[in-house]
């Protein structure tokens, strides 16, 4: 699953992740964000209605166009198995497809003493990627809002978690966020692109465990004393 993430990039460096060219950096730039928790609003990019990458912000939780209140269902990630079917995610999956630009993210497994561990997933360097997700607007209760997709997690990771945020590649972009994909394509896309085995992985410190926890120590590795 993915239940908390970290993104540190500039306004300039999402720009230039998703090929926006056509619109400068805005003048006050992004705020490096060191520990995101669902319900947050995050950055994504979708598609504008002439067909080009735009950057837009949302909720992290989805809320259904059609949702008269905000479920307390946890709406932050969308399983691949079901997100063409399930009613919350299948019209996003289907018309609303975005990209949720990040550059690590949280995991946790149980320690002997009964608390939890967390680890940072990153790629190698700390490069920026994209979390395959999707989005919605409910005009009724003026809420923009995304989600992850999540899969079975890759043998490199499965350790850590049974499951894993999709993180795409640059180059299947393009694709992901082209809906005439559509169904088994679209899942097999998702499948077929991803980049989670080549993520790098370690043990942070505990803080982290709070989400009101915002430190910009959060992704230094925890060393071993013992």
């Amino acid at each position: 699953m993915c239940g908390r993430f970290t993104n540190e990039m500039t306004w300039a460096e999402l720009h230039a992740l998703y090929s926006i060219h056509d619109a400068p950096p805005a003048k006050t730039n992004s705020q490096p964000r060191f520990n995101i928790a669902p319900t947050q609003d995050v950055d994504f990019a979708h598609l504008d209605k002439a067909g080009n990458i735009e950057l837009n912000r949302g909720r992290w939780w989805l809320v259904p166009f059609f949702a008269k209140e905000i479920s307390k269902n946890a709406m932050f990630n969308a399983r691949i198995e079901t997100v063409d079917t399930s009613g919350a995610f299948r019209e996003g999956f289907k018309s609303r497809r975005c990209l949720v630009p990040a550059d690590g993210y949280f995991e946790w497994t149980k320690a002997e003493d009964g608390g939890k561990d967390p680890w940072l997933l990153q790629l190698p360097g700390g490069k920026g990627f994209s979390f395959a997700g999707i989005w919605a607007h409910n005009d009724n209760l003026g809420v923009t809002s995304c989600t992850i997709i999540t899969a079975p997690a890759v043998p490199e990771i499965a350790h850590i978690h049974t499951r894993m945020p999709v993180i795409l590649p640059q180059e299947a972009y393009s694709a992901w966020l082209d809906t005439r994909i559509q169904g088994s394509d679209a899942k097999a896309l998702l499948l077929d692109a991803q980049i989670d085995s080549q993520l790098e992985f370690h043990r942070v410190d505990r803080s982290v465990n709070n989400s009101r926890y915002e430190g910009t120590d959060t992704k230094k590795p925890l060393i071993n004393t013992l």
